[in-house]
């Protein structure tokens, strides 16, 4: 039985197991090899979130793949800040290859906007977002993901690479910010 937990100021309680974690990658990953059958796909991790997932989905893909990792921030605390920063560039070609963004969460949509935007500059075959989790009450983005896990509700969550101010991200499962 999963306990609550408490990270600084705020408790957790349990929202998804890591088996219903295990069986949605599963699921995902077998969405995303049928629909790129025979083609090559470069998986774009939005780092420091997606991490685990990026590990984890990859680990269930077979054939000819390549992963490489961008870093932004659009977090502070539990509040989103409404910006995004680019922290770290992507130095691998795009030029007519397929990409997948895998991020950990997509909540507003402003982050994974401003990542399409500036991938779509390098003239890539497509540009897909897979998420393990989506909050469709928050999004105000423009492209909505195609590979989702969890559709949630708009509340915080923290666990399997997501994170309240850099604690959390180690939890095998997803918690979700305790009702008080």
């Amino acid at each position: 039985m999963q306990l609550d937990r408490q990270i600084h100021d705020k408790v957790f309680c349990p929202f998804i197991s890591k088996d219903e974690i295990a069986h949605k990658v599963k699921n995902l990953s077998s969405e995303i090899q049928k629909d790129y059958l025979g083609e090559e796909i470069l998986f774009i991790a939005i780092l420091n979130g997606a991490f685990m997932f990026a590990s984890d989905l990859l680990k269930e893909i077979p054939g000819n793949i390549q992963i490489s990792f961008v870093k932004v921030s659009s977090y502070i605390g539990a509040q989103s800040s409404g910006r995004v920063d680019e922290l770290i560039g992507l130095n691998t070609d795009l030029k007519a290859k397929h990409v997948v963004i895998l991020e950990d969460i997509v909540d507003t949509g402003i982050t994974i906007d401003k990542v399409i935007s500036l991938l779509k500059s390098e003239n890539p075959a497509s540009v897909e977002v897979c998420t393990l989790l989506f909050k469709p009450e928050a999004f105000l983005g423009k492209q909505l993901p195609k590979y989702i896990g969890f559709e949630i509700p708009n509340k915080f969550v923290v666990g399997y690479g997501l994170d309240y101010d850099e604690l959390g991200r180690n939890l095998n499962e997803i918690y979700q910010l305790k009702e008080e």
